[in-house]
Order: structure tokens, then C-alpha cells, then sequence
């Protein structure tokens, strides 16, 4: 009898131990309250990326997207910190806290969204083909057999190797950044390069090299704003500053100072 209660005793505070572990607790969403209480919101972006966010002459680094954090930081009450990381490895530096959040033309993808919490979309973009002027190249099927250049990690590669057009190619050359591939173009090191409408159209707007986009673009999307899957409190918040910037003007003003128009879609 006594054998017979002692084991009724140990499975009961087996089963017990086993139902507290599996009862998770909900964890608080400190996100906002913690970044105020810091001072400081820490925006992670690719510092050659532009014109949403890259370095100018005076090695300082500035942008369409810069312009829009710097705002929404004055509301906020916060100082901005620019960091910059290896755009490879930017859902690790979001992860482990060494920023607050992706924002640099960060596309947003079924899988990306599944991993992050993002904020409703800013810009539209597109992935596209960039050849030489000169180099008779007019269409995807004029570059079969070719080698195409684009940034690691980034939503171009997705684009590419989600399209029948990566198969027709002879070799994929990956850098560390859009302007390395572009220098790599203008030399002849690879015949195009895949890379966002939106600084491909900057670049050769203002670099004046013998660049053109191809008519035919890989895949049409939206730049979000990504954050750690727990710090919905903190998107919502800049969700909610960046509507309040698009409804009084503040957003047109910095999208014309980049794009010479209002490109933005915040609440439209």
C-alpha cells in the first residue's frame, strides 16, 4: 500500500513539474518604455546604400531614411544612433540587441516577416537590371551566358534566384555592397548588376556614369521597417509618428529633398 501511494505521489509531481514547464508565462513588451528610458534608438543600416542611407563627403551619414529616423527620434524624445553593419548578418545584429532595428531600403518578404515585426510599408521598389550604355545589352535574354553582379544577402539574390532569368546566366558574383558591384560594372568585371530601382535610379541620376536600367525589372516590393519580433510596442509607436509626419507634410518635404517627389506610401 505504502509502495502504491509513493509511486501515485512521485507521478504526481512528475506530471506536475511537466505541466508548470510547459505553461509559458507572457512575456511584458518593454520594448518602447526600455528604448526612452535609454535615450537612444540604435538603427542599423548598410552605409553604402544610397540614397536612403550612405556617407557623404564629410564621411557623415545621411539619406532619405536617415531624414525620416531623425525625425521620428525628435518625437520620440531620443537621440539617433547610425550603426552600421554587415548587411549579410543584419537579422543576427537585430537578435542579439546590438541595434534596435533594420531600417535602409529593408525589403520585406514572406520570411522576413515571419522572423521580424515589421512596420506597414514606406517606399515601393523593384528589383532590376543595370548594364553599361555601351555594351548593346537590351533585354534579360541578351545576357545569357553573362555574369551578373549584386549585394550578399540582400532581396536582389532572392530575386534572382527566385526568376527563370538566373538560369540562363553563366555565373552570379556576390559583394559586399551596390556601389563595389556598380565599380565593378563600369570596369567590365561582370556584365549587369541586380540591384533596388530606387538606388540604381539615384546613382545614375547623380553619378553621371554610362549606366541604364533594364525595361524588364525581377520582382516588384515594399521597404518596411524591421524590428525584433517582441518589440511591437516600439513599431507601433514609430508606425504611428511616421503617419503623423505623412499627414502634416513632413514626409513629402524629405521624400522631395531626395527624390525631387513625393515617392512615399505612409498612409496612402
Amino acid at each position: 500500500m505504502k509502495k502504491a501511494i509513493a509511486i501515485a505521489l512521485i507521478c504526481l509531481t512528475v506530471f506536475s513539474a511537466v505541466f508548470a514547464g510547459g505553461k509559458k508565462e507572457a512575456k511584458v513588451d518593454n520594448s518602447l518604455e526600455e528604448l526612452k528610458a535609454r535615450g537612444e534608438f540604435v538603427l542599423g543600416l548598410d552605409d553604402s546604400f544610397p540614397p536612403l542611407g550612405f556617407r557623404d563627403d564629410n564621411n557623415n551619414i545621411v539619406g532619405y531614411d536617415i531624414d525620416l529616423a531623425s525625425e521620428v527620434c525628435k518625437r520620440l524624445g531620443v537621440t539617433l544612433r547610425c550603426q552600421p553593419i554587415d548587411w549579410a548578418a543584419k537579422e543576427q545584429e537585430l537578435n542579439t540587441g546590438n541595434i534596435d532595428c533594420i531600417w535602409n531600403g529593408f525589403t520585406m518578404t514572406p520570411e522576413r516577416k515571419e522572423a521580424l515585426s515589421f512596420t506597414e510599408a514606406y517606399l515601393d521598389n523593384a528589383q532590376v537590371v543595370i548594364v553599361r550604355g555601351d555594351s548593346g545589352y537590351k533585354t534579360l535574354t541578351d545576357l545569357a551566358g553573362k555574369t551578373v553582379g549584386l549585394q550578399a544577402g540582400s532581396s536582389a539574390a532572392d530575386a534572382l534566384y527566385a526568376s527563370d532569368f538566373s538560369g540562363t546566366i553563366k555565373d552570379v558574383v556576390e559583394f559586399k555592397d551596390n556601389m563595389t558591384a556598380l565599380m565593378d560594372l563600369e570596369i567590365g568585371g561582370v556584365d549587369a548588376v541586380v540591384m533596388d530601382m530606387v538606388v540604381g535610379n539615384y546613382n545614375i541620376k547623380t553619378s553621371g556614369k554610362n549606366f541604364v536600367v533594364l525595361n524588364e525589372n525581377l520582382s516588384t516590393e515594399e521597404y518596411g521597417i524591421g524590428f525584433r519580433k517582441s518589440d511591437v510596442k516600439l513599431r507601433d509607436e514609430v508606425q504611428k509618428i511616421l503617419e503623423e509626419m505623412a499627414a502634416d507634410g513632413t514626409v513629402a518635404t524629405i521624400s522631395e529633398k531626395w527624390f525631387g517627389t513625393d515617392i512615399s506610401v505612409i498612409g496612402k
